[in-house]
């Protein structure tokens, strides 16, 4: 008998690229001091991946012999949810949820087996880092499970796929990738060779049984999910979860999707029995909003078709230091800097000895620069001590000559503002042309910054 030889290779926490000797950059993403050493089985790997792909070869088909028809989606039964995946779970698909610890996925995943269960769908809930009893008390927290959920404990690749091929369950939850391991592979479980093996092997036991299969995945310090970057190219659905854990609000966000729009986010609420779903965001962001403050203004972002707004709150004071301090939660911190220098050469605000700090009221992080109008307007009526009408939005992207350019669906914008009782939008004059059906609210156009800021 041929006896295994191991050796050392190194991998690439950010990529995958392999390479025999350590190096301090990456030659395939550019990273550095991303390597990482393992040992690995040669000849044990071999004869398993020649076990798993030991099936007929299929025949190339040419395109005009490929039927397409239309997948018949399940529905997760929470509109949040659905709306992140595209319209509900596409069977044979592989989906990757990654979070912080604490966050609530397993709570958010549970609820949907408890969903699909009820609905009287087989689904497998496969945990390597809980007990069954630890499970039973956060499924008598959420509410009452059918009888269609089976539940397991194991960490063993071999033992897990094997379940799944006996059982052959519509929806199986990983709970997590990390504690997942391959006795063909000799590294520890949670490395880069490890985490690849087991979405490999889950990968064709999606794409051959036609289950759906839900991966959950640490993140690391930088928020991405834990290990080679490659598992996010191997999946079909990745799903991150973000929020902080001292607040009630989570949000769901799709950042990439086969089957669907990668721009969609589901907003939930954690309360003690598990997760709620919020369907009018707005309201839930700009509750406790004060009245006749100065340095608070509303504006609107677009999160794929969704239109959100939310409170933009800006503090300008004199610096008692050497170095005026700038700060920004929520938003770019670049980005609210470049808008200041902006106020200073446009309009004449003298703020290089004063101390600013904006802050999106409600948590979220936003990036659109449709909030450049509210941010500049939220600045300007800190820094002259003026409150802006309560009942006006503002909505608008600021160029570095002072311009207010156009944003996208102002119509949704203007319409989500009616709806919660704004009277007054301040939006690009470019878009006053696209607005057909604004009843019950007045439209002020503006050109530039300057005509923003002469509203105060």
């Amino acid at each position: 008998m041929a006896k295994a030889k191991i050796t050392t290779v190194f991998y690439c926490q950010s990529c995958g690229y392999e390479s025999s000797k350590w190096m301090g950059q990456c030659p395939g993403c550019r990273e550095w001091n991303t390597f990482v050493e393992e040992k690995i089985n040669t000849k044990t790997t071999v004869s398993s991946s020649l076990s798993r792909t030991g099936r007929e070869v299929e025949k190339p088909l040419m395109l005009s012999e490929i039927a397409l028809n239309d997948e018949e989606r399940m529905s997760t039964h929470m509109d949040e949810l659905n709306r992140v995946l595209g319209g509900g779970i596409v069977p044979g698909s592989l989906i990757l949820v990654g979070g912080d610890p604490g966050i609530g996925k397993s709570t958010l995943l549970l609820q949907v087996c408890r969903n699909i269960a009820n609905d009287g769908r087989k689904v497998l809930y496969i945990s390597g880092e809980e007990s069954l009893r630890q499970i039973k008390l956060r499924a008598n927290r959420i509410g009452e499970f059918g009888e269609n959920l089976l539940l397991l404990c194991e960490t063993d690749l071999a033992v897990i796929e094997t379940t799944i091929r006996n059982i052959s369950p519509d929806i199986t939850i990983i709970d997590s990738i990390q504690t997942v391991y391959s006795g063909d592979v000799t590294s520890a479980p949670g490395s880069v060779s490890q985490v690849r093996e087991a979405t490999n092997v889950f990968l064709q036991l999606a794409k051959g049984m036609g289950n759906s299969i839900f991966i959950v995945g640490h993140v690391t310090k930088e928020g991405t999910v834990a290990g080679p970057r490659v598992l996010e190219h191997m999946v079909d659905t990745v799903l991150y979860f973000e929020g902080d854990r001292h607040a009630s609000y989570r949000i769901l966000r799709g950042v990439k999707n086969r089957f669907g729009s990668t721009n969609e986010i589901g907003v939930f609420e954690m309360r003690d029995k598990g997760l709620i779903e919020v369907h009018n965001p707005s309201e839930f962001m700009l509750s406790g909003k004060p009245e006749g403050a100065s340095g608070s203004i509303v504006s609107c972002s677009m999160e794929g078709t969704r239109p959100i707004l939310l409170e933009i709150q800006a503090l300008v004071s004199r610096t008692s230091f050497g170095f005026p301090r700038r700060q920004a939660i929520g938003t770019d911190f670049n980005r609210v800097n470049l808008l200041m220098a902006v106020l200073e050469k446009r309009v004449g605000l003298q703020m290089s000895d004063c101390d600013a700090y904006v802050n999106l009221a409600g948590g979220m992080r936003i990036t659109e620069p449709a909030i450049d109008l509210g941010i500049a307007m939220a600045v300007t009526s800190s820094f002259k001590n003026r409150p802006i009408d309560d009942k006006m939005a503002a909505f608008g992207e600021i160029g570095l000559s002072g311009e207010v350019r156009g944003v996208s669906m102002i119509e949704q914008r203007i319409n989500e503002a009616v709806k919660l009782g704004f009277t007054t939008c301040v939006v690009p004059k470019v878009c006053l042309k696209q607005i057909k059906n604004a009843d019950g609210v007045k439209i002020i156009g503006v050109s530039s910054v300057q005509d923003a800021i002469d509203l105060i």
